[in-house]
């Protein structure tokens, strides 16, 4: 058989192959994934002023070989008081933005899609690194004081931050909006908003966090307020064929926090103010939470909203298997399925899904003689 009859033999074969939910391309605005399944921020806590280094090259890289659709970053600062820790990723300046800039044509030469998550830790900034300690970092130690809507501790013993006014807040949202500018100038395709978690977009969310009595506190429109209120201004600095992700915690699993109703009449005004698809995770608001955990445990939520608000979802959390992603796509309970730390122990999961689940995808070249059975190469999709 001569190389071109190998290479039309090759694409007959992934093209005639019954194709998986899990592995349907998923389009939003003018930006198409090749599949279902996206890498989820996960903070590497290994920057040293907010700049990425080797370990993020290699850290998202090897992700993107491992045939994940939609590749984001951990959760990137808008502002440097805005860092979970002093070893967080930033995006507050041109270095920063410069630094990714090689990761993300990595990831893309790679086939996968290059997407950002840009964040403020709000009460929960000036924290340790994990594996250093726990609670805040103190100002004699490298860290600072934090701000957030209101002068709430996280916990006992962490930093009472300091309430923001409203130049403080506008100068967030003006930090959201340029750090999206150099997240498109560093190539990112996709920017994820952080507002989960218990992190500052989250705490304005949460009567739990927010005890403000002005325009920002109170009802639920006063404290949706900032998240829609970012959202919208990156939505016009965003082309209008990228696609804009909110990650939210859609509930605080403690009695009188943000709830799943809420959260679904926020999806409501999302999709009115362009955003395209809801990442739907929970918790991370307060340490009296009371998590139910199981297989997909938050799956029930990423359906509700899909099915309530009309807009995309993506489930995350405690989704393992292949053909348990698989059945929470072909149910219509999401869109999109995010991997978090089955990834870190199976950078190939993607690949192993696929040939679980009867699908034939390209794997790297370098990597294709490892594949069980006849399986392309990359170049061999022109």
């Amino acid at each position: 058989m001569s190389e071109s009859q190998a290479e039309a033999s090759t694409l007959t074969c992934i093209r005639g192959t019954p194709m998986t939910h899990l592995f349907q391309p998923l389009t939003l605005r003018g930006l198409t994934l090749p599949n279902r399944i996206a890498v989820s921020p996960m903070c590497q806590y290994s920057s040293r002023e907010g700049l990425p280094d080797d370990w993020h090259l290699v850290h998202l890289g090897g992700l993107a070989q491992g045939g994940a659709g939609l590749v984001l970053t951990e959760a990137a600062a808008v502002l440097p008081e805005g860092r979970i820790s002093p070893d967080d990723l930033g995006l507050w300046n041109l270095s920063q933005a410069e630094g990714l800039a090689p990761i993300v044509k990595f990831i893309k030469a790679q086939g996968a899609v290059p997407g950002i998550q840009l964040a403020h830790a709000g009460r929960k900034a000036s924290a340790h690194t994990p594996w250093k300690g726990s609670g805040s970092v103190p100002p004699s130690a490298g860290g600072w004081t934090p701000v957030a809507p209101s002068a709430l501790p996280f916990d006992t013993g962490w930093t009472v931050p300091t309430a923001l006014d409203e130049p403080g807040i506008l100068a967030v949202i003006e930090a959201f909006m340029d750090a999206a500018r150099r997240a498109l100038a560093a190539g990112f395709q996709v920017i994820e908003v952080h507002a989960a978690h218990g992190y500052l977009l989250h705490q304005f969310l949460s009567p739990l966090a927010n005890h403000r009595t002005d325009a920002y506190g109170g009802s639920f429109e006063n404290r949706t307020r900032l998240v829609r209120e970012v959202v919208g201004a990156l939505r016009n600095i965003l082309p209008e064929e990228l696609p804009l992700l909110v990650r939210i915690s859609a509930t605080d699993w403690v009695e009188g926090g943000w709830n799943l109703e809420e959260s679904v009449a926020l999806a409501k005004e999302l999709k009115a103010l362009g955003v395209d698809l809801v990442d739907c995770s929970s918790g991370g608001l307060s340490p009296r939470q009371k998590i139910d955990l199981g297989p997909g445990y938050q799956v029930p939520f990423a359906a509700r909203i899909r099915a309530e608000a009309g807009l995309p979802t993506g489930a995350v959390g405690l989704i393992t298997e292949p053909r348990q992603a698989e059945q929470i796509l072909a149910e219509g309970a999401a869109d999109l399925v995010l991997l978090a730390r089955e990834l870190l122990r199976d950078p190939r999961w993607p690949l192993r899904a696929a040939q679980e689940l009867g699908t034939v995808v390209p794997w790297p070249a370098q990597y294709a003689r490892a594949a069980t059975g006849s399986v392309p190469l990359r170049q061999a999709l022109g």
